[in-house]
């Protein structure tokens, strides 16, 4: 195998990889990336972990056809501090690969292409094309609630599902908060069941999605997504599980209507949780005519007051919340003003960015 290549274009392709290379493996093949060079094609990379596989194709000049693994962590790591702007990779003796670039030579270990395991062809299925900014979007606004325990499987990804023809949904959840996102979508089939993305699959995903470039294509099949951008496809495996009600958690009326600086409530909620407990985070909001005071209390250090002025519609009310799922929440949305319903003091509160449909979040009350 022989070709020569720019050296930002390989050093993008194999930035794709490292999210999916495992440094400690029962299967060290899968530490690799796999180059397959070819006059017709050009240079194929790609990575698999047995559970997201992504595939890139790049423009290079290939002198000698061939395939071979190399170490990604390293092979990228000397790709981004070439000193010229091209490279050349060449076959050399002892099962190593060279790496000329200027006046640079490294030789590095390869392993025999045939020992990569087999990527899963992508296949047909229900599909819908959209701008990656929006995909992005929905991605950002979503992924903050999903849950970290690893018990509970059916909530370690975003759940996704057609509403119609032009709506996608997408929903994560803990138990202790809920994060919702929809948007408006191209598509003549409908997605029939809702399908659960998992959390390294979507991180994957958005790291794609944040490069330069066109819409994508989002297709299901049995178990899979494949996603499709330019000249990169990323497959992977969708979790088996049943996602919750989560229509049942949302609360269809509320009492109380609040409207006030989404900024300022951050910054305050920052503020105030510094004295908060170390496990809950605990603050307080009492809402009052005119303005929210919020409140912190730990033994160990002290408390903290600070009041915002805030259009109430509504009675007074006190209630508790983990202050950095109010936070989380609040960072995801973009809009200047922020609206949250709350119904009592034992009701979740729901929480909307002023201005923008589509967008809402659900965060469990706590008795402090």
């Amino acid at each position: 195998m022989e070709l020569k290549i720019s050296v930002a274009e390989l050093k993008q392709g194999l930035s794709r990889t490292q999210g999916l290379v495992e440094r400690k493996t029962t299967m060290p093949v899968l530490a690799n990336v796999l180059l397959e060079a070819q006059k017709d094609t050009g240079l194929t990379l790609s990575a698999f972990d047995l559970e997201i596989g992504v595939v890139g194709q790049h423009r290079c000049e290939v002198l000698k056809e061939g395939a071979v693994a190399l170490p990604a962590r390293h092979f990228y790591d000397i790709v981004r501090l070439l000193p010229d702007p091209n490279v050349t990779l060449r076959r050399a003796p002892n099962s190593q690969i060279e790496i000329s670039s200027g006046s640079s030579r490294f030789r590095i270990v390869s392993t025999p292409a045939e020992e990569f395991p087999a990527l899963p062809k992508p296949e047909a299925g229900v599909g819908f094309e959209l701008p990656a900014d929006l995909l992005a979007l929905m991605i950002e606004r979503t992924r903050y609630a999903i849950s970290t325990d690893e018990t509970r499987y059916n909530l370690g990804g975003v759940y996704l599902e057609q509403l119609d023809r032009g709506v996608l949904r997408m929903v994560a959840t803990d138990g202790h908060r809920l994060s919702l996102c929809e948007r408006e979508v191209s598509g003549t089939e409908k997605l029939e069941h809702g399908v659960l993305i998992p959390k390294k699959g979507l991180q994957e995903l958005k790291r794609l999605l944040d490069e330069d470039g066109g819409p994508c294509q989002l297709a299901f099949n049995k178990g899979s997504a494949v996603v499709r951008r330019s000249s990169v496809v990323m497959v992977m495996r969708l979790l088996d599980g049943q996602f919750p009600d989560y229509r049942q958690v949302i609360p269809k009326e509320s009492e109380r209507a609040i409207q006030l600086s989404r900024g300022k409530l951050i910054e305050t909620l920052r503020r105030v949780s510094l004295v908060s407990s170390d496990k809950t985070y605990g603050v307080r909001l009492e809402v009052d005519e005119g303005k929210i005071e919020l409140t912190s209390q730990n033994p160990d250090l002290g408390e903290a007051h600070e009041e915002i002025e805030a259009e109430v519609k509504g009675g007074p009310i006190k209630a508790g919340f983990n202050a950095h799922y109010l936070i989380d929440a609040l960072s995801a949305f973009s809009s200047d003003q922020i609206r949250i319903d709350l119904a009592d003091e034992l009701s979740p509160a729901v929480l909307r960015p002023v201005g923008e449909n589509g967008d809402l979040a659900v965060v469990m009350p706590m008795r402090l």
